[in-house]
């Protein structure tokens, strides 16, 4: 790995990462919360965040964007990039993917000073569009010697227990564990075989970000740090770092 692109974090995407949203509940959230903070903190020293996550469609969102949680239940406004001055506030875009959202909330709690480029993916991404999507980032990075960071917005599978989203498929936990393991362990061949058929139905939409993870780092990270790998609430969140 290059040594410009310092890190890569993941996070998960849950609105309940935002305290304005959960409310009274927000001491049930405190340690992933407090896991989510400290990686996006870990990856702050850059001047631009690479943002990978996944949605109902491709989409990227440019750098300068404004976003609001109001969908969500309250009006927090998130930011991609630092205010410009005197220049009159952009209004913000209730239809932000969430994928933005969350990027935008932990670059205003963590760095306010980056600038972060949000790519969606979507969900049904193939795996080899997902390595080609990887490798063309690693290229791109290697190539223009800027110093990056890359944020990966991922959940596990949502079908960990019967009060899961999704409810329960006795093949998450198996697979869940098979994606923990590889984030723990550097795994990218783990990362890469991970099934897309599989991941579709247990809910494992985070899938096409982690295979893109894989594909951008090319060969096993140096240094892994773990901050969080559990499943409230029957869905699947891991948070950490890795490093070249």
């Amino acid at each position: 790995m290059a040594d410009v692109l310092i890190a890569a974090a993941f996070v998960p995407s849950p609105p309940l990462l935002v305290p304005e949203l959960v409310g009274l509940a927000t001491g049930e959230t405190d340690e992933l919360r407090d896991a989510v903070s400290a990686a996006a903190s870990g990856v702050s020293d850059v001047q631009e965040w690479i943002v990978v996550g996944v949605g109902d469609a491709d989409a990227d969102v440019e750098s300068g964007a404004v976003g609001t949680f109001a969908g969500f239940g309250a009006d927090v406004t998130v930011r991609l990039a630092p205010g410009v001055g005197s220049a009159a506030p952009r209004p913000a875009d209730p239809m932000m993917p969430l994928t933005g959202l969350i990027a935008g909330w932990l670059r205003g709690l963590t760095a306010p000073h980056v600038h972060a480029e949000v790519h969606v993916l979507a969900a049904d991404t193939t795996p080899s569009d997902c390595a080609a999507f990887g490798t063309a980032l690693r290229a791109r990075i290697d190539g223009d010697r800027t110093p990056r960071a890359l944020l990966i917005v991922a959940d596990g599978a949502t079908t960990l227990t019967p009060k899961a989203p999704g409810s329960f498929d006795p093949r998450a936990g198996d697979v869940e564990a098979t994606l923990a393991a590889a984030l723990v362990g550097g795994d990218l061949a783990a990362l890469a075989d991970l099934d897309p058929h599989v991941c579709a139905e247990i809910g494992l939409e985070g899938r096409a970000a982690w295979q893109t993870l894989a594909a951008v780092f090319g060969t096993p990270p140096s240094a892994v740090d773990v901050l969080y790998s559990d499943a409230p609430y029957g869905v699947g969140y891991h948070v950490g770092t890795w490093r070249p």
